[in-house]
């Protein structure tokens, strides 16, 4: 995922909430425009924090969550592929 592409369509089969869509539409956005490998890492560890409480409170169901954990990991995957292929190895 680059930073120029929607994120929100990654949540629409979720159907959250509006303040919870909200929110993981801005870590989402946070994720994938990281500007470096420590940012990405930094931004998927703050949306793992946000799932983490989502479940914890269970505000949605484990289904949801679990996706919603999947949809944060293939985000920072994709980001971390995209700044790896632009950092010189040496």
């Amino acid at each position: 995922m680059s930073a120029s592409e929607p994120t929100t369509d990654q949540l629409a089969p979720l159907g959250l909430p509006s303040a919870i869509r909200l929110q993981a539409s801005k870590l989402l956005r946070a994720i994938s425009s990281a500007a470096t490998l420590e940012d990405a890492l930094r931004a998927a560890d703050r949306a793992e924090g946000f799932a983490l409480g989502i479940e914890t409170v269970r505000a949605l169901n484990p289904g949801d969550v679990e996706e919603l954990y999947l949809v944060f990991d293939r985000a920072y995957q994709a980001r971390h592929s995209e700044l790896d292929a632009y950092t010189p190895c040496c």
